[in-house]
């Protein structure tokens, strides 16, 4: 990674990341003690290095809690780019496409529209994980709290 990931400091200047593999002795081993008869094994590790302007920060972490901070940056990635613009939009069931939050009380996805004809079908998902599909005519208006960019 670059200083031009977009990633920058709390007065907004660009904060250059490297991300590296790297190996360590595991914790249980220390440098200068006693060493196991085989040698103990290199443990691997994701190194990231930030360098704002007012210093360096390393971290250190095992690959499974990298793939977790990863899933987390993900998620609030895909959160931040779904929030409301502010006020519903409204559009025609044809239009529908995956990933579009009906307005509502409760939360309803689209999971995907298969249009047959003058009919739409559309399968959404509650908060809750059920799934279900209506049918609507592929000119009724349907109000969406959010929708994700055009291409997602």
């Amino acid at each position: 990674m670059s200083s031009g990931t977009g990633i920058t400091d709390a007065d907004g200047r660009p904060v250059p990341i490297t991300v590296t593999v790297e190996e360590h002795l595991p914790a249980t081993v220390t440098a200068g003690g006693p060493a196991p008869d085989a040698g103990p094994a290199l443990a691997p590790r994701i190194g990231i290095r930030l360098t704002p302007p007012a210093g360096e920060l390393v971290w250190s972490s095992t690959p499974e809690a990298a793939r977790e901070l990863a899933a987390e940056l993900l998620r609030a990635a895909e959160e931040a780019e779904s929030a409301p613009a502010g006020r519903p939009v409204t559009v025609e069931a044809g239009e529908l496409r995956r990933g579009d939050v009906r307005d509502g009380d409760r939360a309803m996805t689209v999971e995907s529209a298969r249009t047959d004809g003058s009919t739409v079908h559309v399968t959404w998902k509650s908060g809750a994980g059920r799934s279900w599909t209506q049918a609507y005519a592929a000119d009724t208006a349907i109000t969406l709290k959010r929708r994700l960019p055009e291409g997602r």
